[in-house]
């Protein structure tokens, strides 16, 4: 492998395709040559975010797949396999937010948002492990986020799985290096990105949907494209970890300096948000 890996040529598998981090990481993978097999829920973001791949140079397939189906998961993959004759890179990115104190959580938004940000991610790996070992240069990378390296109030269903999705691409990682496999493994956390999560979340019966969206758009400082290239830059790489965005860094700092200490200014900054 060279220092630095490209992508041209390459079957890249993104899922989560029709908005945000992952159209744009479609795009830019398409104006860098990709074979591309992108996925979503949303059948209409979805033929967008095609649109935008051909402008940009490539011809990617779509697929309708919920991931939280892990039938329907590796049957997509099988599909894939099928479609392009290999798979060098997956990217298990599709997500939903949920905001809310856990005294409000209903069981089945919290399943809501496990489904999908937790086992979504889970499924493809698992589906699409075999074919990335088989491809001999094979990389998943998996989509957790700034609220996988730090607790946030009125966050915890959305932490749950962002620390889990973080576990367990970090174990997943040291497997495949003791074990010798040919795929690289890369856990992505970003800070605030102007994408439509926040508007397209679900919120508990205390909280303002409206206003919760308002202080995101505040907050989210870095681009999908800009993110989409900063990945890609990990990813070339083969980092084990990718921070997208300088509120990242900043917030991955906060628990390495202050222990769990971190938890008193964070919850101090989220009550000035609120007030």
């Amino acid at each position: 492998m060279s220092d630095a890996r490209t992508y041209s040529g390459k079957t890249c598998v993104i899922t989560g395709a029709g908005s945000g981090i992952g159209r744009a990481l479609s795009v830019e993978l398409a104006g860098r040559g990709a074979r591309l097999a992108i996925s979503d829920v949303d059948e209409l973001g979805l033929a967008e975010t095609a649109e935008l791949c051909k402008v940009a140079g490539s011809e990617p397939r779509t697929y309708r797949v919920n991931v939280a189906d892990r039938a329907a998961v590796y049957a997509h993959a099988e599909q894939v396999v099928q479609d392009f004759g290999a798979v060098h890179l997956v990217v298990n990115n599709a997500g939903v937010a949920l905001h809310g104190p856990v005294a409000e959580i209903s069981d089945e938004d919290f399943h809501w948002v496990m489904d999908i940000d937790f086992w979504g991610v889970v499924h493809g790996t698992q589906a699409f492990l075999p074919h990335l070992v088989a491809s001999g240069d094979g990389q998943v990378a998996n989509v957790s986020s700034v609220f996988g390296l730090i607790g946030v109030p009125k966050q915890a269903a959305y932490n749950a799985a962002k620390f889990a999705v973080r576990g367990f691409t970090e174990a997943l990682r040291q497997e495949m290096q003791l074990s010798g496999t040919p795929v690289a493994v890369s856990c992505i956390h970003p800070g605030g990105i102007r994408t439509e999560i926040a508007r397209r979340a679900r919120a508990t019966a205390s909280e303002d949907k409206a206003e919760m969206a308002t202080t995101f758009d505040k907050l989210a400082r870095t681009s999908p494209p800009r993110a989409a290239r900063i990945i890609l830059k990990g990813l070339e790489r083969d980092k084990a970890r990718i921070l997208v965005g300088p509120d990242a860094w900043f917030l991955a700092a906060l628990p390495r300096v202050l222990g769990s200490g971190y938890t008193r200014i964070v919850a101090r900054g989220a009550s000035r948000l609120e007030s």
